[in-house]
């Protein structure tokens, strides 16, 4: 073949320096591009080996080659695949697979560098240019008779193509790095890479540096490959040892027998996992390879609670294994990385368009041969593809979730705690997820029992069914629900009732008042809890979820006289006004069931709320203690401190009780600010004192 010089064909000259600045986002990804450019050509020939169009050769050996080379300054990428004739190298190469070149860079100028372009293009090779000056290409193609072709270019429009001298089938890319991409041809840069996108690529990937030394390693002869390179033949004589006899006689014996052996030239180990765990049939795949699997991919030294192996050949073919790591210490991140991949070849991470927001705090890699291996997200936005991908994926972790509760309850249960967040994530982020999920959420009470939705609606409209008076007899609660709402001329509330804690030291006192009456509460400790149950609430009006001092209710308390308590109520609302200088406190007398606790403080369910909901999202600054005023102290008119406060409410120390006793009500409910601590610990010692000289 004569030599040829040419344009390329393309309508505008600038189109390099767009490649270079706008192709893609992270410029070390040109070694995907190049490498997947490999793999698709060796699939190519053992596709036309299979359909009898070729036959490889009996010893052949799929196999992609990276040989870096810092002395100079070249990186070189070469596979055995089926290479290119001269009309092909014209066709792939001399004219860019794109139509309208000045449309193109109209429309990306002032594009921002993470639009990636090239899928929609066809611009893998030319991401070489990314990072090289100048590249080159040789290649001999598959078929009878074809010529070797030597290519290059030095990044301008501007090409030189003739006969090369490759004498065997494939492509060899050589990229003569700029002096700013000097990084890519440091071996333990490439590795990095490498690893990063082609750890799962469908070929073998090997990486050495051009002229280094060769590496030696022996081995037994038995363990020999016709492939490996002999360097020495090694014998090694039995050892013997004189050992002594039963009979006090010694003999020499063989503790360790002959050995031949061969030194041979190291062995070279891929890069990559050809056959990665997602590609196999969930049957073949056993516990120990799902783990390890997660250790290796994720770094992550801890076992993961459970997987969910997705494998899907129709409307579309995804695979993929999902994993919920456990997360159960206040200093794990809950921020998880699932990988996306295209036939093996990384994409990306964590792509929000393909994979639902909340599974995003998961671990596991998920292969959609279907999705194009470079799209802008903008394109992924609106496609409905990606909604079906993404809600099939949504629904076979629901599946899974129901399925594990219906049948292996125990380990539902044992899970629970690390796999709300998810759960109740998903729920707040997907309605159909919650639609499915729904009756399988659990809620852990305060004895550490677990109960669905449904179980628990159950159990409380039970527990509000029957209630006992002062009397000990059984009362309707309804009734007397029904009868308090027509004497205060309010709607009733109809809505069952869930109690729930946040904290179970701090909420000790009210978690014993509830147990002493038989009555229950679910544990929602975690900061998405304010968010869920808010969000259960407006999608269901049969119940309510109200924690437990939010108020008291008729089963904490008994009837009294109002006379008694409303002048009790005038008394000590004045006096504990005065002594705490909160003029604002709301003060009400009730009379406990339980006649040791002195008093309660509760805050209105939707105030607490919104104080929850400011302090997560911290909201213009605000402080949340402007919603905390709807606060109300309770006292116990029946209690031996309250009474001696109400008979003796100009005593010289009444005031200092009256202010330990709502710090006491307020450490109930929450920790102190540490001006009031202090004041609280020097009150107590004061306390203590006077108690002392009384003795």
């Amino acid at each position: 073949m004569e030599n040829k010089r040419g344009s390329l064909s393309i309508t505008s000259e600038n189109i390099f320096p767009v490649i270079k600045k706008w192709l893609y986002s992270d410029h070390d990804i040109f070694y995907r591009e190049l490498i997947s450019n490999g793999c698709d050509a060796i699939t190519k020939l053992k596709k036309l080996d299979m359909m009898g169009e070729y036959e490889l050769p009996e010893d052949y050996k799929a196999k992609i080659q990276v040989i870096v080379s810092p002395e100079d300054k070249t990186l070189t990428f070469i596979d055995n695949g089926l290479g290119m004739t001269a009309e092909e190298v014209e066709e792939y190469i001399n004219q860019i697979a794109f139509s309208g070149a000045t449309d193109f860079l109209e429309k990306y100028k002032d594009k921002a560098s993470e639009e990636q372009i090239i899928g929609h293009f066809g611009l893998g090779f030319y991401s070489a240019f990314m990072v090289a000056d100048e590249v080159h290409i040789d290649t001999l193609s598959y078929k009878e008779g074809a010529k070797a072709v030597h290519w290059e270019c030095d990044g301008g429009t501007e090409f030189e193509m003739g006969d090369g001298d490759k004498t065997e089938v494939g492509t060899k890319i050589t990229l003569f790095l700029n002096e700013d991409c000097l990084e890519f041809a440091n071996e333990y840069r490439a590795r990095e890479v490498i690893e990063k996108y082609c750890s799962f690529m469908p070929t073998e990937i090997y990486l050495s540096k051009k002229d280094a030394p060769e590496e030696y390693e022996t081995i037994d002869v038995a363990d020999k490959r016709d492939t490996d390179t002999v360097i020495e033949e090694i014998h090694t004589d039995a050892k013997m040892e004189e050992k002594e006899k039963e009979d006090g006689s010694k003999e020499m014996v063989e503790v360790e027998p002959a050995k031949d052996q061969l030194k041979i030239v190291k062995r070279p180990v891929p890069l990559n996992d050809t056959n990665p765990l997602w590609t196999k049939n969930p049957s073949e795949c056993t516990d120990e390879d799902y783990i390890a699997f997660y250790r290796k991919v994720f770094m992550d030294y801890k076992e993961p609670l459970f997987w969910i192996h997705l494998n899907m050949d129709y409307p579309f073919n995804l695979k993929g294994i999902l994993y919920f790591p456990k997360i159960n210490t206040e200093y794990d991140s809950i921020e998880g990385t699932i990988k996306l991949y295209n036939n093996q070849v990384f994409i990306a991470d964590n792509i929000k368009e393909v994979i639902p927001e909340f599974l995003m705090l998961l671990k596991g890699v998920i292969d959609c041969p279907d999705l194009p291996l470079n799209v802008s997200r903008s394109a992924l936005q609106n496609d409905g593809f990606v909604t079906k991908i993404s809600e099939y994926i949504t629904k076979k972790v629901a599946d899974k979730l129901i399925g594990m509760c219906k049948t292996d309850k125990e380990n539902y249960e044992k899970y629970w705690d690390d796999i709300s967040p998810f759960i109740k994530f998903g729920c707040l982020k997907d309605n159909k997820f919650c639609d499915k999920m729904n009756d399988y959420i659990l809620f852990k009470d305060i004895d550490g029992k677990y109960t669905t939705l449904p179980e628990l609606l159950v159990a409380e409209e039970k527990t509000e069914e029957k209630a006992t008076d002062e009397n000990g007899e059984t009362v309707d609660v309804e009734e007397v629900k029904e009868d308090a709402g027509a004497a205060e001329g309010e709607p009733e509330d109809k809505r069952k009732t869930i109690f729930y804690v946040t904290d179970m030291q701090q909420q000790s006192q009210y978690i014993n008042l509830f147990r002493e009456q038989g009555m229950n509460a679910v544990v929602l400790d975690h900061t998405i809890d304010n968010s869920f149950i808010t969000q259960l609430e407006q999608r269901n009006q049969d119940y309510k979820f109200l924690r437990i001092d939010a108020d008291l209710t008729e089963n904490l308390v008994e009837e009294a006289s109002e006379e008694d308590l409303k002048a009790a109520q005038d008394a000590l609302s004045a006096l504990f006004k005065k002594a705490c200088g909160k003029d604002n406190l709301t003060v009400k007398v009730e009379k406990f069931k339980n006649k040791d606790i002195s008093s309660m403080l509760t805050v209105s369910e939707e105030s607490r709320r919104m104080q929850e909901m400011m302090k997560m999202y911290n909201m213009y600054g605000m402080d949340p203690s402007m919603f905390g005023g709807d606060e109300t102290l309770v006292l116990n008119v029946d209690n031996d401190l309250v009474k001696y406060m109400f008979e003796h409410a100009d005593g010289e120390n009444v005031e200092m009780f009256a202010q330990q006793l709502y710090d006491l009500a307020c450490l109930a409910n929450k920790p102190l600010a540490p001006e009031a601590m202090t004041a609280f610990v020097a009150r107590s010692n004061k306390i203590m004192m006077l108690l002392a000289q009384d003795k």
